[in-house]
């Protein structure tokens, strides 16, 4: 959410950025209902100073008839004050139902763009594979290895849904703990979140009321599953006020998460790269308002889920996102794709967002600056790792000739050891 005087105040240039970013604004029916938000704040905020100033006057009456007059003056006055405070109630949804859609503006250095097809890549990293044989994609080799079970998975939960068994389980499990002990010895507090959260929690980071269409509704209960552990970490400081020496607050989760994956109807129907329910281990920063820390910050983010692709031992490349492939909120992102065989071409496995104030705001996390003066802070996050779909890359590309899979170093202590699966 932006400040909506800073709105108010830059109309055209909310309206470039919406259109830049893909994303409707009227800045006519903004200002209109701004002004009429206002009118409403000012009669009301009148109305109770004259009920304030009768109640005084009716205890500083000297007789007996002059209290009775003011009495039926402030008793006259009650219906309008009751029906101003009703129309600034609903003045105000209308207005904060309309706040909840304005994008942000994208930094600078974002480029202008459509889609994703318009991404910036910024640099490669890593040797593409050479195969002296006819490389097999994931679902043949996982199947061949028995590591992975598509069809039971689609006959118990239905389409985009699998089984990791045995080595693959354990393949998942071992990404995730070189992950962890990765972000602990870089100052990254670990928490365990609930996936399962209220609709502020949502609104507060951004995926409502925008993303509903992507996420799984508990009607019976007004709760939400999580397509990410970025809605509660980021929201696990909300309402409060921060001390400057809390941050930056570098925080990680490991967690089950849900997308509903719509509008992907026909597209990457199988396979690991588009599912349903899958783990991901996020990374969320909330730091002081300050663009350069913040951006300094967005660095080490990117930093850490690189260098973890290095430790796998696959071949990626970072891109920068363009204004049309930005989310409502994001202020710039970085995508990280790994190099995938089975697609020939690099796949996304990681996105870097920075979002200035703008959760912050929705989910009231404060702190002071230097003079004292109440200021919301910054969030930042990006995904250290996400399965399954790095098993693409990590199946894909360290497969050999006589159809085993190679396991990289860095993960062969948590797999006993093992070099090879198969």
């Amino acid at each position: 959410m932006l400040d909506p005087k800073f709105i108010r105040d830059n109309l055209e240039a909310i309206a470039i950025a919406a259109k830049n970013k893909r994303f409707e604004f009227d800045p006519k029916l903004f200002a209109d209902l701004y002004e009429k938000r206002s009118k409403c704040i000012k009669e009301t905020e009148e109305l109770r100073n004259k009920r304030n100033e009768g109640s005084d006057a009716v205890k500083k009456a000297k007789s007996k008839e002059e209290r009775e007059l003011l009495v039926s003056q402030m008793r006259q006055m009650g219906p309008l004050l009751e029906e101003a405070e009703k129309n600034l109630r609903e003045v105000e949804k209308e207005f904060e139902k309309l706040l909840l859609t304005v994008p942000s503006i994208a930094s600078a250095d974002t480029p202008l763009g459509a889609s994703d097809a318009d991404n910036v890549e910024i640099k490669k990293v890593g040797e593409l594979p050479r195969f002296e044989f006819v490389p097999k994609d994931h679902i043949e080799l996982s199947k061949n290895l028995g590591i992975i079970d598509f069809e039971r998975g689609a006959a118990i939960a239905g389409s985009r849904s699998y089984f990791l068994m045995g080595a693959g389980a354990e393949l998942e499990r071992a990404i995730h703990s070189l992950a962890l002990d990765l972000l602990k010895s870089r100052g990254y507090k670990q928490m365990s979140v609930p996936v399962l959260v209220r609709t502020s929690a949502m609104e507060g980071t951004g995926y409502l009321p925008g993303g509903a269409d992507q996420a799984y509704y508990v009607e019976k209960d007004d709760m939400w599953l999580v397509g990410t552990s970025e809605v509660p970490l980021a929201s696990y400081y909300q309402n409060e006020i921060l001390d400057t020496a809390q941050l930056p607050a570098k925080v990680c989760a490991w967690s089950t998460c849900f997308r509903r994956e719509a509008g992907a109807a026909g597209k990457d129907t199988k396979g690991l790269y588009r599912v349903h329910q899958f783990q991901k281990i996020e990374q969320v920063v909330i730091c002081e308002p300050n663009v350069e820390k913040s951006d300094i910050l967005h660095a080490e983010l990117l930093k850490n889920a690189e260098d973890l692709l290095q430790l796998l031992e696959l071949p990626y490349r970072v891109v920068q996102v363009c204004t049309g492939d930005l989310g409502q909120g994001q202020v710039k992102k970085n995508d990280i794709e790994a190099w995938m065989p089975s697609r020939n071409s690099y796949g996304e496995t990681h996105s870097c967002s920075s979002f200035y104030d703008y959760q912050a705001r929705r989910l009231k996390i404060r702190t002071r600056d230097e003079n004292g003066k109440m200021q919301f802070c910054y969030t930042l996050n990006n995904t250290a790792v996400a399965t399954p779909r790095v098993l693409i890359p990590l199946i894909e590309n360290h497969q050999t000739k006589d159809g085993r899979i190679r396991i990289p170093k860095a993960l062969q202590k948590y797999m006993g050891g093992a070099e090879y699966i198969g």
